[in-house]
């Protein structure tokens, strides 16, 4: 054990579970927010490789400012298409000459976010329904020294900021969570193309009632008409409906495309799968949080984990470090209902000595935090001696941050 600040105590609130109700949305691959976040971090790990690769090292970047400019199409039965392309650009910064030498960090940058559109939204025709920019400057000075020097082990914190995570997940959120990622997957979306990747789910959960509204984004290129659609709609409600069994004994309701008009002809049809083709733009950080949900029930980092340099940025390795800590405890140590973690840095101070690494427990009936303190906060210990490999599994693409 070390001397690092880490504290545990009771938290004095019922779990989340046990609450009256509660509220968890997920933001799909294929929304614009997250369509900013995937590219933002792919350009991240792009960069970071180039770096390795180049100098030996990874050098001071962020690219967590990344903006989507929506476009306008003209959806139709059977196939429609782009009026307006959208307009995304990579913006941020990053170091593009190191010891006299240049660095191609923008041709990096457009190369890795080609490369993610074409892969996770292939109905997005790159360069003609979405066209890609970067304007990424070069970094301030002071940071770029906060940043460390090769001969440091651990680097220095870049902010004095902070990351939270929580776990387990409650039900509500096993089923949000999985049910995006089933119907963007393997296990659904493979084998029907007519779903886009722009799906959006809120559950809400009042007792013992679970609500999951999902917003899916149908592409008209695999719907010839109205039954075809309404098919799709009913198929993507049985296939939540069915894995919300999965996770769950509770009574759990399931509507999809609620704002449909079917007298009137107004349904969620779109060209691309998206809705950004469509007058809705996106932002990094404005969506999921690095867990991969939106948890108003729980205390979120407003920081944008994706984008930010994987070495010493608080915003990206605490929050990922947090929700690491706080699953691996979970794991490990029996008797934990609910377990909060938060980690606060100081600039300039290594980031495995956070200023505090406070967790908050709730136990089953009949085990006290003092039965299990020891165990948690040897564990904490562990997991922030062991910091660097955050960024060693970011860099490798192990870890999602949206």
């Amino acid at each position: 054990m070390t001397d690092r600040n880490i504290r545990l105590e009771s938290a004095e609130k019922r779990a989340v579970e046990d609450q009256e109700v509660e509220i968890v949305e997920r933001k799909g691959i294929g929304h614009p927010d997250s369509i900013c976040d995937g590219i933002a971090e792919s350009v991240s790990r792009a960069l970071s490789n180039l770096y390795l690769e180049r100098v030996g090292k990874v050098l001071h970047y962020n690219t967590d400012e990344t903006q989507l400019v929506a476009g306008t199409a003209a959806p139709a039965f059977g196939g429609g298409e782009v009026i307006e392309p959208i307009y995304l650009l990579i913006v941020g910064r990053a170091t593009k000459e190191y010891d006299g030498k240049k660095l191609p960090v923008d041709s990096a940058a457009l190369r890795a976010a080609r490369e993610y559109l074409n892969e996770n939204i292939p109905e997005l025709d790159v360069g003609t329904d979405i066209i890609v920019d970067v304007k990424l400057g070069e970094g301030s000075g002071d940071l770029q020294d906060v940043f460390g020097e090769e001969t440091q082990e651990v680097p220095m914190a870049n902010d004095t900021s902070f990351g939270v995570g929580h776990a387990p997940l409650t039900e509500t959120e096993q089923i949000v969570l999985e049910a995006e990622r089933a119907l963007n997957g393997a296990r659904y979306g493979d084998d029907h193309p007519e779903l886009g990747q722009d799906i959006k789910l809120m559950g809400k959960r009042e007792g013992d009632v679970i609500d999951v509204t999902v917003a899916a984004a149908m592409v008209d290129s695999y719907i010839d008409d109205i039954d075809d659609y309404i098919a799709a709609v009913d198929d993507v409600r049985e296939f939540v409906t069915e894995l919300a069994g999965e996770y769950t004994d509770r009574e759990v309701n399931v509507e999809v495309n609620t704002a449909d008009d079917y007298e009137e002809g107004s349904i969620y049809l779109t060209t691309t799968g998206t809705s950004a083709e469509q007058g809705d733009d996106g932002s990094v950080g404005r969506g999921n949080r690095a867990n991969g949900l939106i948890t108003p029930n729980r205390p979120m980092s407003m920081e944008a984990t994706s984008g930010k340099n994987p070495v010493n940025h608080i915003g990206k390795i605490y929050n990922l470090l947090s929700t690491h800590i706080a699953e691996t405890v979970v794991a490990e140590v029996d008797g934990i209902r609910d377990l909060q973690v938060r980690l606060l840095s100081q600039i300039g101070r290594p980031i495995d000595e956070p200023h505090v690494a406070d967790a908050k427990v709730i136990t089953e009936d009949g085990v006290t935090v003092a039965d299990i303190e020891a165990e948690v906060v040897e564990i904490i210990d562990r997991e922030l001696a062991n910091v660097t490999d955050i960024t060693r599994r970011t860099i490798e693409g192990e870890l999602s941050t949206f």
